[in-house]
């Protein structure tokens, strides 16, 4: 019980970090799921960090009601830009969200007065413990889980395989391009917001653009066909520094070239429940 309590002492942060790290890749794994390449998640993070910190700090608000707004704010922001952006797809749409991105950084740069500008947000209460992290991710999993055998998820499905097929079907396409993106907006926020409330910091440049694409890695690096995907490839990412740790100037350059093995070796990621079904099978035979 000593022994664990000393590593938890140590390592709470980098464990509870794998929680809302999860999270960001399930975020981003929603849109993809529906054929969308949207680079916004990292915004909507900072924006329920920026939320929900307000709430706690400015207004006393308990931590339950700063994570519903923290989750609230991102999601009317991406049904107000989702309208005109979701009209566009592929690399267009990947531009117009990153350049939301960058709207969003600037905005939080010159309202000082709210958001401490380019000095971020300090002394933001550490509210956040390992059960709200294990809990939000658990929920997560479970709704993604169930939409993904439901209605939803099989025209999710079909969306991203063919979207004028997927109209012609009777599917309305806008509708649900507009659930996944205020559903991966909501989480994202709920990933910012428990972790502005485990790091007491947060400043603008946490949220820019080097932050979507990590998002992005670390989905794509898990593999989009499966929710283990998205998870497995956040735990492979967050622990992969501190597991290199050692190899000190070393370790950014062992890092990429792991990760480029990973991507020339398992295109379609480490989750890649077909390549598990052969291996079985191989394994019965």
């Amino acid at each position: 019980m000593e022994s664990f309590d000393s590593f938890w002492a140590v390592y709470s942060n980098l464990v509870l970090t794998l929680g809302t790290n999860s999270l960001l890749a399930l975020s981003i794994y929603l849109t993809l799921s529906c054929g969308m390449l949207a680079m916004a998640n990292a915004a909507f993070m900072g924006i329920g960090a920026y939320a929900a910190s307000l709430l706690t700090m400015n207004a006393g608000a308990p931590f339950p009601l700063a994570l519903a707004g923290g989750m609230a704010a991102p999601a009317v922001v991406a049904l107000l830009m989702g309208g005109p952006t979701l009209r566009l797809s592929g690399v267009y749409l990947a531009m117009a969200t990153l350049a939301f991105g960058e709207v969003v950084r600037i905005v939080v740069l010159n309202t000082e007065s709210w958001t401490g500008g380019a000095l971020g947000l300090n002394g933001i209460p550490p509210l956040t413990q390992w059960w709200h992290v294990a809990l939000a991710l658990a929920v997560a999993v479970a709704v993604l889980a169930l939409m993904r055998r439901s209605k939803v998820g099989r025209a999710f499905e079909a969306i991203k395989l063919d979207e004028t097929a997927a109209g012609l079907m009777g599917i309305d396409v806008k509708a649900h391009k507009m659930l996944a993106f205020v559903a991966g907006a909501m989480l994202a926020g709920l990933a910012g917001a428990l972790n502005a409330h485990l790091t007491f910091f947060i400043g603008p440049n946490e949220y820019g653009f080097d932050r979507g694409v990590e998002i992005l890695t670390m989905t794509i690096l898990g593999g989009i066909h499966g929710l283990m995907g998205p998870i497995s490839g956040a735990v492979i990412l967050t622990l992969l520094p501190e597991l290199l740790r050692g190899l000190a100037d070393f370790r950014n350059v062992v890092n990429g070239l792991i990760l480029v093995v990973i991507v020339l070796f398992l295109p379609r990621g480490l989750w890649d429940p077909a390549r598990l079904r052969t291996l079985l099978g191989g394994r019965r035979a």
